[in-house]
C-alpha cells in the first residue's frame, strides 16, 4: 500500500477481516484493503486515533458501542428502486393470477425483504402489490430488516432524490410519491410506507424473531459477500421460513449451489420452495 496518513499492519487487516466475518458473515479479499482504509479512517478520525492498531484495540474493548458503526462502514448499500424489474413482473404475475385463486391464502401476504439497505426494494414491492391487488381485500405486510441502522433510518424516512427517481424510468413514474412544487426531495405516500414494517437484524444470529411463514422472501445481493458454507446455511434457513411452494428471489450475480435440495430454479434468478 502506498503512504497513507494511517499506518495499517497485515494483523490490523485480519483482525478486521475476522471481526467482519464473526458479526456480518462478510468475506473481505486482499484486494478489498483500500477500500477498509478508506472507509475506516473516518472511524478513526472521528474518534482522534492515531492509527488502524488503536481502532483495532477500540473495537475490542468497546465493541458494544462501537461494532454496529464498523459493520455500517464497511458494508456496501447500493440499491435502486424497481431493480432487476423481473422480479416485480413475477410478483405482479404471481398477485393477479395464482394468489387471486387460491382460496388456501385467505387474502393473507407475507413478503420479506433482506438486506433491504434504504428502503428501495420492499417499497416497490409494496408499490407492486398495491397496483395488483385490492388492498381493502387484503391483508399484505412486508417485513424489511437489515444489519446497517444508517440505512434502516434512511428507509424510515422514505424520503428520495427527485431528479435520481426521474433519471431512473420507474415503471410507475412518481405516482406513489408527492414533492412540494420544485422540490428536489419526494416522499413516499402513507399507502405505500404502511405496508412495509423496518426491522435491525442481523441474518447471522442464531435465532430469528419472525413466528409466520413467508410467500416470498427477496434476498437479492447479499450472499454474494459470503463463502459457501455460510451462503447455504442461510438459504436453508430461508426455506424453513417460507411457505411450501413460496419463492426465493437472489441477486443477478447470485447463484445457489447444487447441494441445496430445498429449492427448485424457475430461471432468472428466482427459486420455488419444493413441495
Amino acid at each position: 500500500m502506498h503512504q497513507h496518513e494511517f499506518d495499517m499492519t497485515a494483523a490490523d487487516f485480519n483482525y478486521i477481516k475476522q471481526q467482519l466475518y464473526i458479526h456480518a458473515g462478510i468475506v473481505l479479499g486482499e484486494h478489498k484493503k483500500e477500500m477498509v482504509y478508506s472507509r475506516l479512517s473516518r472511524r478513526i478520525r472521528h474518534l482522534q486515533l492515531t492509527n488502524f492498531k488503536q481502532y483495532c484495540d477500540y473495537l475490542k474493548a468497546h465493541s458494544e458501542h462501537e461494532l454496529s458503526a464498523f459493520v455500517n462502514a464497511l458494508t456496501t448499500n447500493l440499491t435502486s428502486f424497481f431493480r432487476e424489474n423481473h422480479h416485480f413482473e413475477f410478483l405482479k404475475q404471481l398477485a393477479q393470477t395464482q394468489w387471486q385463486q387460491d382460496k388456501n391464502m385467505k387474502r393473507k401476504i407475507r413478503i420479506w425483504s433482506a438486506g433491504c439497505s434504504t428502503g428501495e426494494e420492499p417499497y416497490s414491492i409494496a408499490m407492486t402489490l398495491t397496483e395488483s391487488l385490492n388492498l381493502k381485500q387484503w391483508d399484505c405486510k412486508i417485513l424489511a430488516t437489515d444489519l446497517d441502522s444508517n440505512v434502516l433510518a434512511t428507509a424510515k424516512n422514505a424520503q428520495y432524490d427527485r431528479r435520481r427517481l426521474e433519471s431512473s424510468q420507474l415503471p410507475l413514474g412518481l405516482k406513489y410519491f408527492t414533492a412540494a412544487e420544485d422540490a428536489t426531495v419526494v416522499t413516499l405516500k402513507n399507502t405505500v410506507r404502511q405496508l412495509v414494517h423496518i426491522k435491525r437484524l442481523n441474518l447471522l444470529q442464531p435465532q430469528w424473531p419472525m413466528k409466520g411463514l413467508f410467500d416470498v422472501i427477496f434476498c437479492r445481493n447479499v450472499v454474494i459477500y459470503f463463502d459457501l458454507a455460510t451462503k447455504n446455511q442461510l438459504i436453508r434457513r430461508y426455506a424453513q421460513y417460507l411457505k411450501p411452494n413460496g419463492y426465493l428471489f437472489m441477486g443477478h450475480s447470485e447463484t445457489m449451489s447444487r447441494d441445496i435440495t430445498e429449492f427448485k430454479s424457475l430461471g432468472q434468478t428466482i427459486y420455488q420452495k419444493q413441495g
